[in-house]
């Protein structure tokens, strides 16, 4: 588990009109989580490098640019030489994820491994060692607002162990219907960074939000990592 819990709001639920001021709004993050959609991969377009560039210069906070789409193996290093934090790719879209991994790392930042929650963990575990992230979807990647699917926390606590035996050494992330009743589940099964969007920016005052969820996560995440030591 890292030091504390980690806090991503997720832009997708944020004012595309005012998005500078919406990241401004959640200083107290600790990333920025940036859902990147091509209206290929997933059913959705949203935004592309030319907005990351954008937001890059109007904030500190580390973004988390999670690429839904196809062909990252061509798209994702452009995210990374542009100053992204960490950048997610997709495991059922990536065609080489071990040397794309490579190339993110190479190009200065994180590499992230993101799966869909059909699809099985245990079929990618060498590839993950390879990776500094591993994003758990626990809503179908490309639209907002969906309710979470509890069964992926089965591959939350798989992934859990292989960290804490020293198997793995990477942030285990979750993103989809993350809220103030979702994240202690979460938290419980080992998750060590949030997305949450509509939880935040949904709330009359955003950053106190973002504390709120990080409270909800510590207290949880205690009392799940005291089940997994038997104490």
């Amino acid at each position: 588990m890292a030091h504390r819990p980690l806090i991503a709001p997720s832009i997708l639920s944020a004012d595309f009109a005012r998005l500078g001021d919406e990241i401004h709004a959640v200083a107290g993050a600790d990333w920025v989580h940036v859902d990147v959609m091509d209206a290929h991969f997933v059913p959705n377009l949203t935004i592309g490098l030319p907005v990351v560039e954008s937001l890059l210069k109007v904030t500190d906070l580390p973004l988390d640019c999670h690429l839904m789409i196809e062909n990252p193996d061509r798209w994702a290093i452009g995210y990374a030489e542009a100053g992204a934090y960490n950048v997610t790719v997709h495991v059922e879209a990536a065609h080489d994820p071990v040397m794309l991994a490579k190339n993110l790392r190479a190009a200065g930042a994180r590499a992230g491994l993101s799966i869909k929650p059909g699809t099985p963990l245990e079929d990618h575990v060498e590839t993950l060692k390879h990776y500094d992230t591993l994003l758990v979807m626990s809503v179908e990647p490309g639209f907002g607002g969906q309710s979470f699917i509890p069964d992926v926390l089965d591959k939350v606590r798989t992934a859990r162990r292989l960290v804490d035996t020293g198997h793995l050494k990477l942030i285990v992330e979750i993103d989809g219907g993350i809220n103030a009743d979702t994240i202690e589940q979460a938290a419980e099964a080992g998750v060590d960074c949030f997305v949450a969007g509509s939880a935040v920016y949904s709330a009359d005052d955003p950053g106190k939000a973002v504390e709120a969820l990080r409270e909800r996560a510590a207290s949880a995440a205690g009392a799940g990592a005291g089940a997994r030591n038997g104490s």
